[in-house]
Order: C-alpha cells, then sequence, then structure tokens
C-alpha cells in the first residue's frame, strides 16, 4: 500500500475523532459537523473542473475523505468511531453515481 494512502488514513481518522470530541464536549452538534461535510462536498463536486476534467473514479477519490468523516461523525458512539475499514466499506455501499453516470 502507498504510504501516503496510509498517512491519509491516520489523518481521516484523527478528525472522525476531533469531530467526535466536539460533539461529546457539547461545542458541536452532529447535525452542524454534518452540514458543514455535506456542504463542503457539494461544494466540490458543483467544481466545474470536478466534472469537466476529472473521471468519475477521481471524482470519487476527491469525496471519499468528506464522505468518510460524515459516515464517521453519524455512527460515533458515545466514546468511539468504528474502524476506517468498516467506515470504508460504507462509503462504498452508499456512494451513488453522479449525473453524467445515469
Amino acid at each position: 500500500m502507498n504510504v501516503a494512502n496510509l498517512q491519509l488514513e491516520g489523518l481521516m481518522m484523527a478528525v472522525a475523532s476531533i469531530n467526535n470530541l466536539l460533539v461529546h464536549r457539547g461545542l458541536l452538534s452532529i447535525d452542524d459537523i454534518d452540514t458543514a461535510l455535506r456542504r463542503v462536498e457539494a461544494s466540490v463536486t458543483g467544481d466545474e473542473r470536478t466534472f469537466e476534467d476529472m473521471s468519475p473514479a477521481n471524482r470519487d477519490a476527491i469525496c471519499f475523505p468528506i464522505r468518510l468523516l460524515r459516515i464517521a461523525n453519524n455512527a460515533q458512539g458515545e466514546a468511539d468511531i468504528p474502524p476506517f475499514t468498516e467506515l470504508a466499506k460504507m462509503v462504498g455501499k452508499t456512494k451513488e453515481p453522479y449525473n453524467d453516470q445515469q
């Protein structure tokens, strides 16, 4: 596996853990974090460059960390978040095709 992928996996899990802590400390709600992540995904997927110059696989690569963080945020328990592999599987199961793929 590429070392950069492992670094990104660690970064995504660190951000998911921080999000979990923010929720459990009462600083943000799960809905607040979900809204922020939905907005950034809409911004990324609404970018003209993303749809004109990138393949669907590359679009998914850009959106993967955002989607993983949304799922981690919405699946968090009292103190823990699901492991990366489980979250990654959930991202794949919930992915919908883009308009130009239908």
